[in-house]
């Protein structure tokens, strides 16, 4: 099996009486995009801090890049790069200037600081703007310059701490294809956010974090599963084979004004085949079909709602 990127196991953080992370379990394997959504406040900061090593766990086993995070934690720094909430950009000097100095950071010869620093500015479209101070850059130039930063040492693993948070659509569409286009390439993404549509889009799988602990993890179509209120809404235009139809389906809510049917439904193929089989078998074809699941703005309401965090829910 392959080691995972990140694993992590009985991740606990307090501060004084307040219990941050409550004792965390967390698999994210190479080349994938894993997303940590919670309310504010729920620790999301924190579990970045720890796993890129800016301080310390109370307890948990915890690895990443396959190395032990409390006993070679400078290996981990080898193999991670971090782009916090705010950026790290130096607004008194040039874009280039950032990038030459991230590379004197990382040991890089002037040469091959010089070549990176290139081959970064032009991949992040920041080439025209190199020699400019970095305070006249926009939102979204700045987060490009934060990222292209973030990759002068080439680690294999990126923590993402609400990359898009202040951004415009269009910015914020730029950024999602950046981090795209790093994943394709092999870089493993650990990402924060607050953005709903943004893990829905991103992420391969998803942990919503409330109160300390996972309340439920899964792909963004797992997790909308466990939300009731999915159906599947059949619509006929002939009121004959309305009639047939809710004859046939007799579990289904009617709607004789719009000739339309409803089932409750999770969405996943198996059902849907089922109430297909169950129309073919009495002779009825729907004009239209459609299937309607919950959306992750609901998952998120569902499991950060102001009560104790239920029992992990894990969808495999």
């Amino acid at each position: 099996m392959t080691t995972p990127a990140i694993a992590a196991n009985g991740l606990h953080k307090s501060y004084g009486d307040k219990t941050v992370l409550d004792g965390i379990d967390l698999t994210v394997p190479e080349g994938s995009v894993f997303a940590l959504l919670g309310p504010n406040g729920a620790g999301k900061t924190t579990a970045v801090k720890i796993l890129s090593t800016l301080i310390t766990a109370d307890a948990g086993e915890l690895r990443v890049a396959g190395h032990d995070l409390a006993a070679t934690p400078q290996a981990v720094r080898a193999a991670i790069g971090v782009t916090g909430q705010f950026s790290a950009v130096d607004g008194l000097i040039t874009g280039e200037e950032n990038m030459l100095l991230m590379a004197d950071l990382n040991h890089l010869s002037k040469k091959e600081g010089r070549r990176v620093t290139a081959e970064l500015l032009e991949r992040f479209d920041l080439t025209e703007a190199a020699k400019k101070p970095a305070s006249t850059y926009s939102g979204g130039m700045k987060r490009r310059l934060d990222i292209a930063m973030t990759l002068v040492g080439s680690p294999r693993i990126i923590f993402l701490d609400e990359p898009t948070t202040g951004l415009d659509p269009r910015s914020r569409h730029n950024m999602w294809q950046i981090i795209r286009e790093l994943v394709t390439g092999g870089v493993t993404v650990f990402l924060t956010t607050q953005y709903l549509e943004e893990a829905d889009q991103l992420a391969d799988r998803i942990a919503v974090l409330n109160n300390g602990r996972i309340a439920a993890e899964g792909t963004a179509e797992q997790l909308k599963r466990l939300i009731p209120g999915g159906h599947i809404r059949l619509r006929f235009s002939d009121p004959h084979a309305y009639r047939n139809a809710a004859a046939a389906l007799a579990d289904a809510a009617r709607d004789d004004e719009a000739l339309a049917l409803q089932l409750p439904s999770d969405g996943s193929q198996r059902e849907l085949r089922s109430i297909l089989d169950r129309l073919d078998s009495a002779g009825i074809e729907a004009d239209e079909l459609t299937v309607h699941t919950p959306d992750l703005d609901d998952v998120f309401f569902a499991l950060t709602a102001t009560v104790p965090a239920p029992s992990k829910e894990s969808v495999r």
